[in-house]
């Protein structure tokens, strides 16, 4: 139990994270200041400076239209650096070319030669899964061919409509801990609901259980601060932090740790929208009622996020002293599914060219026959999402989106809603949450396919996120997605109409702007 002095610590903690971030964000607006005055200073002295800056930004423009990346993401960086050279160049060099990907990038590809090809081959689960639903077989398989996680028969999937009662769920497993616990969470706030799960983890360190903890430092950084590592090691709890927030040139600020994982033991795992803060479980609520999913994967699929977590906790750094042998975390236990059906949980990372998350949902919608729904708190799409929704729907497919009825960030809720009427417009129903922020991020299609994980139908967690996500295929828990979709197209209001007219043109205007750098937020 948390003393007196602990929670004045945690309350200071809060404080001092805030007050870093503050000093962060006003030192690096500092650092692109002056890089810009300084240019633009020399740039009115020197010709020759002028016409370097412009070769600059020709050969900058040219090598962003290589890249193999989507349109919308590479024309914001081109449009900005033709119209305004200086600011474009520099913020470019500072945000958008990152010399500590690539260093990164080695320590990915490094960990995953070794942990992928621990993980099985689909087995029999593939034919028995196409002999039923060769189009989904097909997503199976390409989710094992290129983000190399398989497919599971002999597993079982909860579903959890409420982000509350699956933390109990997954406190209910903590204690149960014998052998490990792992934890990786974008944000963890140092309040209740944070303290309801630490006094569990210090129990089970206390009974000889290994305990890890792993947070992105841009998701925590408002809720706790740095010496929060140093508690937790001082309590026996191993943790590690991705990709601190500081000053700096080498800015790795678009790439973050978005993923949401609990394993304990290797025998049950948890996944989904929540993190580990007080707004998420509705202990305050500061943008309504917060509706947020996940679910509990039992049996041999546990493996894949096993592995998900091993990936990053050995990859953070290049100067941590990690694994050398993964067996232990790696067990094989006797287990029978209660059910029949299909487990496939899968990772997504901005590290390579291969963008898993949008494939996966671009496939869900090609693949649907009769239904496909999505849920997200932001929506950001690519050219090639917004084809493959209004295709589904040209189709005769009821395609539906449920987004947020009230925001918890204004400027991306305008975003959000700029992308309306390219889906209504080709037969898209759109829907927005009228209690609150819907922060799940689900889909489901035709009650035979379900997803749920960590994964925005946006381009950061689309493109620059580290992410997780769970399909689950002909299982009880897919009726229960479903059942929870409806419930929330119950308290939702349905827009499309509205969204389907015409729009002044001012409001047009606008729209085009917000989406054209929407890829920038």
């Amino acid at each position: 139990m948390s003393s007196a002095s602990d929670r004045v610590e945690e309350r200071s903690s809060v404080r001092n994270g805030v007050a870093r971030m503050a000093f962060t964000v006003f030192s690096i607006l500092l650092e692109i200041v002056f890089i810009f005055f300084l240019i633009y200073r020399l740039n009115t002295y020197a010709e020759w400076i002028n016409l370097a800056l412009t070769i600059l930004s020709v050969i900058l423009v040219l090598a962003i239209y290589s890249q193999r990346k989507t349109s919308a993401l590479k024309m914001p960086w081109i449009i900005l650096i033709m119209a305004f050279p200086v600011v474009g160049v520099v913020l470019y060099l500072l945000i958008g070319m990152n010399g500590g990907t690539r260093a990164a990038r080695k320590r990915y590809e490094k960990v995953d030669s070794i942990l992928l090809p621990i993980l099985p081959d689909h087995g029999p689960a593939l034919e028995r899964l196409r002999e039923t639903d060769p189009a989904r077989a097909g997503l199976a398989s390409y989710v094992k061919t290129h983000a190399g996680y398989p497919l599971y028969e002999n597993s079982d999937v909860t579903y959890y409509d409420d982000a509350a009662r699956g933390l109990e769920a997954q406190k209910e497993e903590l204690r149960k801990a014998e052998s490990f616990i792992f934890m990786e969470y974008h944000a963890i706030e140092d309040r209740e609901s944070w303290h309801g799960i630490q006094e569990i983890l210090e129990d089970r360190v206390r009974a000889g259980v290994e305990v890890r903890v792993f947070y992105d430092d841009m998701g925590s950084i408002g809720f706790i601060n740095r010496d929060f590592v140093r508690r937790m090691e001082d309590r026996g709890i191993r943790c590690r932090v991705f990709n601190p927030f500081m000053p700096g040139l080498n800015l790795f600020l678009n790439n973050r740790d978005h993923r949401k994982i609990t394993v304990v033991d290797g025998r049950v795992a948890f996944t989904g929208g929540y993190n580990l803060a007080n707004e998420y479980f509705n202990i305050n609520s500061p943008f309504g009622h917060w509706k947020d999913t996940g679910v509990k994967i039992e049996g041999e699929a546990v493996r894949s996020l096993t592995v998900t977590f091993l990936e990053m906790w050995n990859a953070v750094r290049g100067d941590d002293e990690n694994d050398t042998d993964f067996t232990p975390y790696l067990p094989v236990l006797p287990y029978t599914a209660r059910e029949g059906g299909f487990v496939q949980p899968y990772a997504d990372q901005p590290m390579d060219n291969e963008q898993v998350g949008e494939e996966v949902y671009i496939s869900m919608a090609e693949t649907a026959q009769s239904y496909v729904w999505f849920v997200t708190p932001y929506l950001i799409l690519t050219d090639e999402m917004i084809h493959a929704l209004g295709l589904a729907a040209k189709r005769g497919v009821d395609v539906r989106v449920i987004t947020p009825g009230i925001p918890d960030k204004k400027l991306v809720y305008q975003v959000t809603r700029s992308y309306y009427n390219p889906l209504t417009r080709n037969g898209v129903k759109v829907y927005e949450y009228t209690p609150g922020f819907c922060h799940c991020k689900m889909c489901v299609a035709d009650d035979k396919a379900a997803a749920c994980g960590t994964i925005n139908l946006d381009y950061r967690s689309l493109y620059h996120h580290f992410e997780n996500g769970c399909l689950y295929y002909q299982k009880q828990a897919v009726l229960d997605t479903r059942a929870d979709f409806e419930s929330i197209l119950a308290v939702s209001e349905d827009v499309t109409e509205r969204y389907t007219q015409g729009r002044g043109a001012f409001l047009r205007l606008g729209q085009l702007i917000l989406r054209l750098f929407a890829a920038l937020l």
